[in-house]
């Protein structure tokens, strides 16, 4: 049997943040991943490029059942921290909208600079290596992999939540929460499409690919980004940031071009050129299909000016003020992130230690702490990894 200080379960961000950091204080590290590669997540994740932090990110920014719980590991590592570690590898970066960050070549610099940090602190990586079974004995936990057994005084378990399967998601750490005990908070898919009741997407069919401008609402929170109409049903930023605050059998406000006043632009191309059709005053606004689609179902046939204004302000309201009840989502097969997980009262804040099982850890994405879409949730596996990396 081979002894090592501390096993970590996951190779993905917040395992290879943890593991480089511990090595790198003397600790004996073996981090351990079913894939054959590290960091698959990483490597798909920013279109490829990797949106590796968010230079807005803090506590506000991250769904937990305990909002506070973030603060202390996120005030210790923050932004500028990673940033400095991605300038010291010489990796080149740059901002996008919202603070967003990514790597101006591709997303395997990123892994290999986590690799090269892993390396430098005698980290020992064991790829295509499945946990077959986990004890406690004494003060040390003993993990059989592939049938070969380890032991450590420390078992860090960052194999992330349930989405996207395809990249070997399998829930693991929820498994092992179950197996020593530790309660969890319901989890479900989050920055995640929506679908939508058959017939309104039968409808929506022929503006598959179309993107607008849009706020949407989700009860007190709303998002500004881009929303796209799929063969699915809605995606895009702003759908997927208000998926994570959306609840089954819950209603979504859509708001189409926020920035434009426009039942007054309606009645002022009513007066100006009132034989126009609704469409077209739309079309000044919208892509043609989507405008078409607006007003046929919505707006005033015929000219404008034969259209009441109490008929424009209707046809305003159902481009402003878009009332959806999803039919549901498109589940973790494409969810960027899973919401829930280890309940985070279980956990220390300064070092995700378990309370109840002394030198058990959870860090990353399996832990109750969802953040936006746009570079947080890296920011959140980083600054977790750190939290226990520095106290394994």
């Amino acid at each position: 049997m081979k002894d090592y200080d501390v096993i970590i379960v996951g190779a993905g961000a917040a395992g290879l943040m943890c593991a480089a950091r511990a090595g790198k204080r003397g600790r004996r590290v073996l981090l351990v991943d079913h894939a054959a590669k590290p960091g698959e997540k990483i490597r798909i994740s920013g279109g490829g490029r990797c949106n590796f932090t968010n230079i807005h990110a803090g506590p506000r920014n991250y769904i937990s059942e305990n909002p506070h719980f973030a603060k202390s590991a996120l005030a210790r590592y923050r932004p500028q921290d990673f940033i400095d570690l991605v300038d010291r590898h010489g990796i080149a970066w740059h901002e996008k909208t919202l603070g967003q960050l990514f790597c101006d070549g591709s997303a395997r610099e990123i892994i290999a600079m986590l690799l090269r940090e892993c390396e430098e602190g005698g980290v020992t990586i064991a790829l295509s290596t499945s946990v077959l079974d986990i004890a406690r004995t004494g003060d040390r936990f003993t993990l059989r992999l592939n049938d070969v057994p380890a032991s450590a005084e420390a078992l860090v378990v960052a194999s992330g939540g349930k989405s996207i399967p395809k990249m070997g998601a399998t829930g693991l750490a929820y498994e092992i929460a179950a197996m020593f005990g530790v309660p969890m908070v319901e989890t479900r898919p989050a920055l995640v499409p929506f679908t939508l009741d058959p017939v309104l997407q039968e409808a929506l069919q022929p503006l598959s690919g179309i993107g607008v401008d849009s706020e949407v609402r989700c009860g007190k929170t709303a998002f500004r980004e881009a929303m796209l109409i799929t063969h699915r049903g809605l995606s895009g930023p702003a759908i997927l940031q208000i998926s994570s605050y959306w609840k089954p059998g819950g209603e979504i406000a859509v708001r189409m071009l926020p920035d434009v006043a426009l039942e007054d632009e309606l009645i002022k191309a009513k007066r100006e050129n009132g034989r126009q059709s609704a469409q077209t005053a739309l079309a000044q606004h919208l892509p043609k299909r989507l405008a078409q689609f607006l007003a046929e179902r919505h707006g005033p046939q015929g000219a404008l000016a034969d259209a009441s204004d109490k008929a424009l302000r209707r046809l305003a309201e159902a481009v402003q003020d878009w009332r959806i009840k999803p039919n549901g989502t498109e589940g973790y097969r494409t969810a960027e992130v899973t919401l829930g997980g280890i309940d985070t009262r279980a956990l220390s804040s300064a070092t995700m230690e378990t309370r109840s099982v002394p030198g058990l850890y959870f860090i990353g994405e399996c832990v109750d702490v969802t953040g936006w879409l746009g570079g947080y949730n890296f920011q959140w596996a980083w600054a977790s990894g750190v939290a226990a990396g520095d106290a394994v």
